[in-house]
């Protein structure tokens, strides 16, 4: 044949977005990724513990410091721009300045949109060159809601969108391998005497398909609807992830040497617990079946020996385990943070609390320990 003809599937770096409401905590889901460096646009990260680049004060520096990554691989495995819809800004005021503009609008047949468009476009080029080099890319960005009304149908419902002008928001959905939208599970409840209407829940979620209200899509089968957590995806998109990410070369390098004796496949991901190949254990049968129950005997899990109370829910109390925190910790949490009054019964935290405090369980261990 004249054409050689290939497998299409291809492991390379994620390009995620994740849009949403302010506060619903876009940035703390990013930072779950792996090894993160962030281009914060609008400060949103001073309360996390996180690896961040200079604040971007122009459109021109914020290419120069995605042209940096690109040149330096290995300096982190994801890259995430918080946010996208603060990053358009930059660009607007980089064509106002440039051209004299007093606005971006449609005059001129829109044409001043077209060109803020062709700007956008040369950020996601830059960012696919680096997604080419094994870098995730995440985007993050502000949701806006707008009336929208389907061809033929009759009336017009409000619907989430990506806050950004409309031809950038089209390149940035098509651009992107998942689009995640975030909001507040709201449930009304109706007065069955007053017939008053009164929300409650608020529980954080994830959408990860299109429906008529919202934009989100994946290609990784994930379910419909999940709790906005980084845990919910962990395992499929890491699946998704290449191997070997070039954040984890030169970790890679200091490492094999006192254990060149090794098998080179399996040392850099037992690098960091040496005492399993220290001793020749492998030889003998009976002590190599010691030797892999190691790594749970030296887990906080089997060291916690307080019973967890029922009414904690599951994935609280597996945080608790690996953070070592008794009952009575995170109870005072609860209690110092003005959550609920002192001396409220474990039982009657709500759920959406024991919800918050997953999402937060960093800032809550700090507060803690503050």
């Amino acid at each position: 044949m004249k054409f050689e003809i290939k497998n299409s599937r291809q492991v390379e770096g994620l390009k995620v977005v994740v849009y949403g409401p302010e506060g619903v905590g876009k940035s703390t889901f990013a930072s779950k990724f792996p090894q993160p460096v962030y281009i914060d646009t609008e400060k949103s990260t001073k309360f996390l513990d996180v690896q961040v680049l200079p604040k971007p004060t122009s459109w021109t520096m914020l290419l120069e410091e995605i042209e940096d990554l690109k040149n330096n691989p290995g300096v982190a495995e994801t890259v995430v721009i918080d946010t996208m819809d603060w990053a358009e800004a930059l660009a607007k005021q980089h064509l106002m300045a440039k051209n004299n503009w007093n606005a971006i609008d449609a005059s001129a047949y829109g044409t001043r949109y077209v060109a803020l468009a062709d700007e956008i476009g040369k950020l996601l080029n830059k960012l696919s060159e680096l997604v080419e080099l094994n870098y995730n890319v995440v985007l993050l960005a502000h949701s806006d809601t707008k009336k929208h009304e389907l061809p033929d149908e009759l009336g017009a419902f409000d619907r989430y969108v990506l806050k950004l002008e409309k031809r950038d928001a089209s390149l940035v959905k098509e651009w992107a391998d998942m689009i995640l939208f975030a909001n507040y599970k709201t449930t009304v409840i109706t007065d069955s005497k007053t017939n008053s209407k009164k929300a409650t829940g608020g529980q954080r979620v994830m959408y990860t398909t299109h429906k008529p209200t919202w934009d989100a899509k994946n290609r990784l089968g994930l379910p419909d609807e999940l709790p906005f957590d980084y845990e919910q995806v962990r395992v499929s998109l890491e699946q998704a992830m290449p191997q070997v990410a070039p954040a984890q070369q030169p970790v890679q390098q200091p490492v094999q040497a006192p254990v060149q004796p090794t098998p080179s496949q399996i040392q850099p991901q037992q690098a960091p617990p040496v005492q399993q190949e220290q001793v020749p254990l492998p030889e003998e049968p009976p002590q190599q079946q010691e030797v892999q129950q190691a790594p749970p005997e030296n887990a906080p899990a089997p060291e916690y020996t307080e019973t967890i109370p029922a009414a904690i829910p599951q994935d609280v109390a597996d945080l608790m385990r690996m953070s070592q925190l008794s009952t009575q910790d995170v109870m005072k949490i609860i209690y110092n943070a003005g959550f609920m009054p002192e001396g409220t019964p474990i039982e009657n935290v709500p759920q959406d609390l024991w919800a918050h405090l997953v999402s937060k369980w960093d800032a809550a261990l700090e507060f803690l320990n503050n």
